[in-house]
């Protein structure tokens, strides 16, 4: 057995740090600045790309002024071919935005492998109007090699104040065989999620050097952990219904 998909994860893991280092130190020193101000942390994706908004989110080790958008007509679980669909809409994002609770100083990241439908560029594009500092994550090859869907020509990275590549191939298959007609073996949301837990990694390390208390939460499954996090959920609940 040759498990030729762990190779290639792997392969793409490696050197990412030197490749994407400027976009990386960027979005840390972005993050590091929204966590100064006591600012939220949102986090959007459409389809699969919601998964991240979720990975993100009341994590033990994780932050817990990180806040998913989560949009159930645009997730997966009520009908897969209904969200691909409302994904395209160039009036979906508006619907949903003008209820999140953004403030100036807040970063909202934006995850969609494409770039190139109008909910996710909507979403960047609204968020910097309030005053957000948006962070993206998507596949850069998308747009050198398709069009945009958004009314604008742009796609999510021209979008965005730092531009993360997943480097995931327009299909987001990394791997053929010669008797398949179609490419398999998604890379996306492994690649998107150690790109995003380095960014927050990165800047929780910063900012512990300098003193600065952070909002840490603890796993449910530690003892002493429960009052911990009720501190924190306190603090929080104001700011994300989910919390509540």
């Amino acid at each position: 057995m040759e498990f030729r998909y762990l190779d290639v994860v792997q392969h793409k893991l490696e050197g990412i740090k030197e490749r994407q280092r400027r976009p990386l130190e960027q979005a840390v020193r972005q993050m590091k600045e929204v966590l100064r101000r006591d600012g939220m942390i949102h986090v959007f994706g459409t389809g699969h790309s919601h998964l991240l908004a979720e990975e993100l989110f009341y994590r033990a080790g994780g932050l817990a002024c990180i806040r998913p958008i989560l949009i159930e007509s645009l997730m997966l679980h009520e009908s897969a071919t209904e969200a691909s669909r409302l994904e395209r809409e160039p009036d979906t994002a508006a619907s949903f935005m003008k209820e999140q609770p953004l403030k100036e100083g807040d970063m909202v990241i934006v995850v969609s492998t494409s770039g190139r439908n109008p909910v996710p560029i909507d979403v960047a594009l609204l968020s910097r109007e309030a005053g957000a500092v948006v962070l993206s994550v998507s596949s850069h090859q998308y747009a050198d090699t398709m069009h945009s869907r958004h009314e604008s020509g742009l796609f999510l990275k021209e979008t965005a104040d730092t531009a993360l590549d997943n480097e995931s191939a327009p299909g987001d298959a990394a791997l053929t065989h010669r008797a398949l007609d179609t490419g398999f073996g998604p890379t996306s949301t492994i690649i998107g999620a150690a790109l995003l837990h380095s960014v927050i990694a990165e800047t929780i390390d910063q900012l512990a050097e300098t003193g600065h208390r952070l909002p840490l939460l603890q796993s449910g499954n530690v003892d002493g952990a429960d009052a911990h996090n009720a501190e924190l959920i306190t603090r929080y609940r104001d700011r994300n219904e989910l919390l509540r």
